[in-house]
């Protein structure tokens, strides 16, 4: 099951997605293309750059170019990202149960969130419903909102991720459309 297990945990509601996000997550694949990077002002801006410096991401420019490379094997789905040239930031996720009343746990780090998925308009937007830092449970009021979807636009795969705190504003978001690979010359990433 490891190449089709989006395909497996959607069940029927595979189809509800764009045909491009069906065949990225069939198949896996590289994205490439330039991401906006923008952090919040005063404080929202401070603990943002220093949330993408956790997340190893660059904030040297507002433009950068980012690399992602998406497959499936035994232990889940991959999204290996690189921005810049970076280290990578690996998540790992991994579903529980099946669409419409299950959720995918992704880690990335000693974070790990349960993400239920919504998805309307052909697109693939993550819902957060609990939360571990080093395993321990912590409530999601106490972390950063967050906002994450992916969605066809134009024929470009476009994606949005977004850290905001109640009373701050937005912290930290990248976003931007990415362009598939064609197989065979996605080289190293």
């Amino acid at each position: 099951m490891s190449t089709d297990r989006v395909e497996f945990w959607f069940g029927e509601g595979f189809s509800g997605l764009h045909p491009l996000l069906q065949r990225l997550h069939r198949q896996g694949g590289v994205l490439e293309g330039e991401v906006e990077l923008a952090t919040g002002a005063g404080l929202a801006g401070w603990l943002g750059r220093r949330l993408a410096g956790k997340l190893g991401i660059p904030l040297g420019a507002r433009r950068v170019p980012l690399r992602v490379d998406i497959h499936c094997d035994e232990s889940g789905l991959h999204w290996n990202r690189r921005f810049a040239g970076s280290a990578p930031l690996v998540s790992l996720f991994r579903p529980v149960g099946h669409w419409p009343d299950g959720h995918w746990e992704e880690c990335t780090g000693a974070l790990r969130l349960a993400l239920k998925v919504d998805t309307r308009d052909g697109g693939w937007r993550w819902v957060p419903i609990a939360a571990w830092v080093r395993g321990i449970r912590v409530p999601l009021a106490l972390l950063p909102r967050t906002t994450a979807y992916k969605r066809i636009e134009g024929g470009h795969y476009h994606f949005y991720v977004g850290f905001s705190l109640p009373g701050l504003g937005e912290l930290f978001s990248y976003s931007g459309g990415l362009e598939l690979l064609p197989a065979g010359t996605a080289g190293g990433a």
